[in-house]
């Protein structure tokens, strides 16, 4: 790989702007094509942000000014796209899912191996300062031994802001992969891989009135679990609940993680954002404290993960946002599922190394060496 990658880009939706914008800030990182299966839309984004190559899905991933593909098409699309590039000998960073299923997920990382090439997935906020800040302080002790964590997403669906909410309520979707994706990957981050999950789920209405435009007063079909509650067990023995709804009208927590040591409670920012706050309060005291953030990269700089895997394949180390580590979260996604079903608990089969943390005192979207 040459000093600045360059990077092809399939799937010209609103996320591609969040990534072209924190790519253009990236000296070591050049987005050189773009490709859609709709034209227009890829010529949109070259124009708007200047990539030269406007190419189909099918010829960016062979051509050969791309060394990286950027996966960002639907969930459905991405096993897909991802195993072209990694066969065509290309490094790929999909959005998330990495993939639908295990099974598939399973497959894209063991082809990454066999081709020498790198595989990585969003999300990556846990790279961001918040999220960074918080590993620094459960590595130096502050809150003593984690002996639980508390995960919570509630809210009430989508309807009644989003143009097209059906698909949040089609299989790969759903809160639970939707929004929980960004919960588990953070307590992995946090407090390592886990081992076993078990869980209950329900759907709330099989039906629900879209309120927001242009499709208000029509429904939409659930075809997934509205809400879903699971107790994961991490290796290291620390128990963390997770808790992700569409059927919440409303609530005093909301989202957020908070984990809960022998000595003291670390307040976890929202793991879909890069930011703060960071509170810490002891065991005795009265109230939180702030915790000034020790990492940079507290804005939206979706992207970085992709930076990190760059990286990474120059100097040899492991990347975070690692292909392995979604595989690891989706299993733990598609196990609660199955225990959900099931009424069992279920074993988590691929285990995965607790990501890196990034140094402290780090420039802006920087990952180090």
């Amino acid at each position: 790989m040459t000093s600045t990658a360059r990077v092809g880009l399939v799937g010209c939706g609103a996320i591609s702007r969040a990534y072209a914008s924190t790519i253009a800030r990236l000296p070591d990182l050049d987005l050189v094509a773009c490709a859609d299966l709709d034209p227009t839309r890829a010529q949109a984004l070259a124009t708007e942000v200047g990539i030269p190559l406007v190419l189909a899905p099918d010829a960016l991933v062979e051509h050969p000014d791309v060394e990286v593909v950027l996966n960002l098409t639907i969930p459905v699309a991405h096993a897909a796209v991802s195993r072209a590039a990694l066969a065509a000998g290309r490094h790929a960073y999909s959005e998330k899912p990495l993939a639908l299923d295990v099974a598939d997920a399973r497959e894209l990382v063991h082809l990454a191996d066999r081709r020498g090439v790198r595989l990585g997935s969003a999300p990556d906020t846990f790279l961001g300062g918040g999220l960074q800040t918080c590993r620094g302080l459960l590595d130096s002790g502050a809150i003593g031994a984690p002996i639980a964590a508390t995960a919570l997403m509630l809210g009430a669906g989508p309807e009644s802001w989003h143009p097209s909410p059906q698909p949040f309520y089609d299989p790969g979707a759903g809160p639970l992969y939707d929004m929980g994706v960004y919960y588990v990957t953070a307590l992995v981050h946090l407090l390592g891989p886990v081992r076993s999950v078990i869980a209950g789920a329900r759907i709330g209405r099989d039906r629900r009135p879209i309120t927001s435009q242009p499709l208000a007063g029509t429904d939409l079909v659930v075809r997934v679990p509205t809400h879903v509650a699971a107790l994961l067990e991490h290796t290291s023995g620390v128990l963390s609940t997770l808790v992700t709804s569409f059927d919440v009208p409303a609530s005093r927590y909301h989202r957020g993680i908070e984990i809960h040591g022998a000595d003291a409670t670390l307040a976890v920012p929202d793991p879909n954002t890069f930011g703060g706050p960071v509170e810490l309060r002891a065991r005795g005291e009265d109230d939180w404290t702030d915790v000034p953030l020790t990492h940079p990269n507290v804005v939206d700089c979706r992207g970085l993960g992709l930076a990190d895997m760059v990286r990474a394949a120059r100097t040899g180390r492991a990347h975070r946002a690692s292909g392995e580590l979604a595989l690891h979260v989706l299993e733990v996604l598609e196990r609660i599922l199955g225990s959900a079903t099931s009424g069992h608990r279920e074993t988590i089969e691929h285990q995965v190394d607790q990501p890196m943390p990034l140094p402290a005192g780090l420039p802006e979207l920087e990952t180090g060496d």
